[in-house]
């Protein structure tokens, strides 16, 4: 299993890497997230590292792009000591640092996919993080998330689906 701050900064330089492309004329084209247009998508991707340097305590001070904020963000959680700390989840409850930074992560990932769906890219996701979160996360989070009202009804895939499909399914995507 992946080392949560690799698996953020993995995650998170794949969805930089794929947010690079976005051309003008597909800002504002519809993504899986029905609420959310690519700008509104790229909006919350670049705030999940604003949720982690606020749990860190630290102040953003990172330059205005996306990969200026996730680098900025993998500094401050490499700190020592920086994921013992405690901080509430998106959902309600409290979790380690180190927990929210591998579910941020999973974020990152899920809505990597969302994106490249939006502007029509390759939709494959790194193996090795998709494995890490369906071994951290699923089935329980997925869970938590529906009843938090942020994570869609789960779509059911075959069983001898693929790592990536069954983690999509269970965070409400149609793979």
């Amino acid at each position: 299993m992946l080392d949560p701050v690799v698996l953020f900064e993995c995650a998170a330089m794949n969805a930089v890497a794929l947010a690079e492309q976005v051309r003008p004329e597909q800002r504002h084209a519809p993504t899986p997230c029905a609420e959310w247009d690519v700008d509104a998508l790229l909006d919350h991707m670049a705030d999940g590292t604003g949720y982690l340097l606020s749990a860190l305590r630290c102040e953003r001070v990172a330059g205005p792009t996306y990969r200026d904020a996730v680098a900025e963000c993998v500094a401050a959680l490499r700190q020592p000591g920086a994921l013992d700390g405690r901080c509430a989840s998106p959902a309600g409850f409290e979790w380690s640092i180190g927990e929210a930074t591998a579910g941020t992560a999973m974020d990152q990932l899920v809505h990597t996919w969302d994106l490249a769906v939006a502007i029509g890219a390759d939709r494959r996701l790194d193996q090795e993080l998709v494995e890490t979160c369906v071994e951290m996360f699923v089935p329980q989070m997925p869970d938590i998330g529906r009843a938090a009202g942020f994570v869609g009804t789960e779509i059911l895939v075959p069983g001898d689906a693929s790592a990536q499909d069954r983690l999509l399914g269970v965070m409400g995507r149609r793979p």
